[in-house]
């Protein structure tokens, strides 16, 4: 699994460079729909109406994708055909299709998460270069092959960087790594991964 995380960010910077080569690095600006504009009083603080929008697409997406995975049939083949595909073949699925479809998903997931991005950062070919060693991380902080250690991770890891950049931001860029050298000097598979 580490060796397929580590193709697919490695293929991620390659496009990203082939992008940059051919449009440069200069952003475009992405509008806020009209009825998400604005701005709600939450009383210890003011919280932009696209972003609380962003908050409850997001979470909604995540547990809808844990529960197909951890609760469905397709996603007990889907786990069984990641752990042995020889034997999920044998009930007459078709592993390199599922797997293919998956990998599919996962990028119709990125590309949605870029358009909720868009209007909170300008879209440029290098607008997921500063998340994506970050996602590495919570990942591996989660434990590999755990979709609610990656949710639950991601969720954890968003407040504890959002509370360094306000009481200490020097280091805000670093804290993720900090604590991802931690967990894996206690718990070499992640918070949540399986123990081998």
């Amino acid at each position: 699994h580490l060796y397929g995380l580590l193709l697919t960010l490695g293929l991620s910077l390659l496009i990203e460079g082939l992008f940059r080569s051919v449009y440069g690095v200069s952003g475009l600006g992405y509008d806020t729909p009209e009825l998400l504009e604005g701005a709600t009083d939450l009383g210890f603080m003011m919280l932009p109406n696209y972003r609380a929008w962003v908050v409850l697409a997001s979470v909604t997406v995540c547990l809808a994708t844990w529960f197909v995975i951890e609760k469905t049939r397709l996603g007990a083949y889907l786990r069984a055909g990641t752990e042995n595909p020889r034997l999920v073949e044998a009930f007459g699925v078709n592993v390199p299709v599922m797997i293919t479809l998956t990998y599919a998903f996962g990028a119709g997931l990125a590309a949605f998460a870029g358009v909720l991005a868009a209007p909170v950062y300008q879209v440029t070919p290098l607008m997921g270069q500063n998340l994506i060693i970050v996602v590495f991380a919570v990942v591996v902080i989660g434990g590999m092959g755990s979709i609610m250690g990656a949710i639950l991770t991601g969720l954890g890891l968003g407040v504890i960087e959002g509370l360094t950049k306000v009481f200490y931001p020097q280091a805000s860029s670093t804290v993720v790594f900090v604590i991802m050298v931690i967990v894996l000097l206690i718990r070499p598979a992640g918070l949540f991964g399986k123990e081998k």
